[in-house]
């Protein structure tokens, strides 16, 4: 019954377009008044605020905040260049360049959305303009951002870590390490989709260049000048994943690490015009943090009823009712996190669906770095996938399309992705090589 009150709210309350964090927030009330009586509410302050009062948790605002920055100070206009003087030339090479710098800012924003709204506003109209329709440019840009979560440093590896840890250690540097692969692989399923696209479109006689383009290859003093522009952009990652892998510092210092470098990056290349900015930074990094910040405080108290009212074990039964075959239950997780990735965000769906997931891949031996990589995998796909997908609505605001024609211009981008995930689920290795060569734990 209280499992029934719990989600049967919260899912009610979602289809009513009510922010998640409140969904998640309404739906503990109601099921701790029910089963408690108001007396139960004097533990839901406690519990939101020692979810959020964590020191791995400070990375996040920061990592926000260094993504803001570098946004803000040109970063990413230099990593643009600098793909596009190496591989613009190239037949499809704005998809190149598009998935490349997705990839390289993801590695500094640690954010989906943030690295769509950093690099589509270049990069659609330069795909438009190289004749791509617009819904293919914004869905291939709203696909290429999701990698944002899954290549390191990622906001939702630290917040699994943090939610997996109060049943079994699993740390955020072999996390970070785990992203690295299955990213690329993303990046290269996006590549050949795009083409598959184009190739097609082509044969419809319905991908026409603009009449008079022009697509010369850069010169090497070009390619030079683009290399050094772009390198403080390109450092940044270095600095970050070799300071942690190199012992220097956690990922939490890191995230300070890289706000510091990027206000003196900021300074040392624009400089009046970043005083200028840092009111609009501080400000942009503060709404996002305490956005994430009240829903993981939410999402706790509902994690919380989840655990201590043995919900999590009972549908771990259920779940292990329906079959006991090792590859049927992790495509059943599957299937469960593609589904909730489209009506809920990451973060949410950590609190939600962690403590009842863990449990079954712990019986099933399954590495927990694995099992973090495949959740957000299948959580980044829900950042490109209607009816809620983030991605979708900040490229279609980019590209002035509507939800209808860049949800079907993503459908390529959803198949790839998914080919993708099936091969994380159950090729372990891919997440696991780099960890282990690096010898992280």
């Amino acid at each position: 019954m209280t499992a029934v009150s719990l989600f049967g709210t919260f899912f009610a309350l979602v289809f009513l377009r009510v922010p998640i964090a409140i969904a998640l927030g309404v739906a503990s009330l109601v099921v701790l008044v029910v089963s408690s009586g108001v007396f139960g509410l004097e533990m839901v302050t406690d519990i939101m605020y020692t979810s959020v009062a964590k020191f791995t948790l400070l990375a996040i605002p920061f990592f926000i905040l260094a993504g803001v920055i570098m946004e803000q100070v040109g970063i990413s206009k230099r990593l643009i260049d600098f793909a596009q003087a190496l591989v613009g030339h190239r037949k499809s090479g704005i998809v190149l360049v598009t998935v490349i710098v997705a990839i390289f800012f993801a590695a500094i924003s640690g954010s989906g959305p943030a690295t769509v709204a950093a690099i589509g506003g270049i990069l659609i109209p330069s795909m438009v303009k190289n004749g791509y329709k617009k819904e293919t440019a914004g869905a291939l840009v709203a696909s290429s951002g999701a990698i944002g979560i899954v290549i390191p440093p990622s906001i939702a590896f630290i917040v699994f870590a943090v939610v997996a840890g109060d049943q079994i250690p699993v740390t955020i540097n072999r996390l970070f390490a785990a992203g690295v692969v299955p990213g690329i692989l993303m990046g290269i399923a996006f590549i050949i989709a795009a083409m598959i696209v184009r190739a097609r479109q082509e044969k419809k006689g319905e991908f026409i260049l603009p009449e008079g383009l022009e697509i010369r290859k850069a010169t090497k003093k070009e390619q030079w000048d683009a290399f050094v522009g772009a390198l403080p952009g390109l450092m940044i990652p270095v600095i970050i994943l070799g300071g942690i892998y190199g012992g220097f510092f956690t990922p939490t210092e890191a995230a300070v690490v890289a706000v510091v470098y990027g206000l003196l990056v900021g300074i040392a290349v624009n400089r009046k015009d970043t005083f200028q900015k840092i009111y609009k930074i501080f400000v942009e990094a503060a709404i996002q943090t305490a956005v994430v910040m009240i829903i993981v405080s939410a999402a706790s108290v509902f994690a919380y009823i989840i655990t201590t009212e043995q919900i999590a074990r009972d549908l771990s039964d259920s779940i292990m009712g329906l079959t006991s075959n090792p590859i049927l239950i992790l495509l059943l997780i599957n299937v469960l996190l593609l589904i909730a990735g489209a009506f809920i965000d990451a973060i949410s769906a950590y609190y939600i669906f962690v403590p009842i997931l863990l449990p079954l891949i712990i019986f099933l031996e399954v590495d927990p770095t694995v099992f973090g990589v495949i959740m957000t995998v299948n959580l980044a796909i829900g950042l490109f996938t209607p009816p809620v997908g983030l991605n979708l609505y900040v490229a279609a605001g980019i590209s002035k399309t509507n939800i209808v024609e860049i949800s079907r211009g993503v459908v390529p981008f959803v198949i790839a992705a998914i080919v993708v995930l099936m091969l994380v689920t159950y090729i372990p290795a891919l997440s696991t090589f780099l960890p282990d060569l690096l010898n992280v734990k």
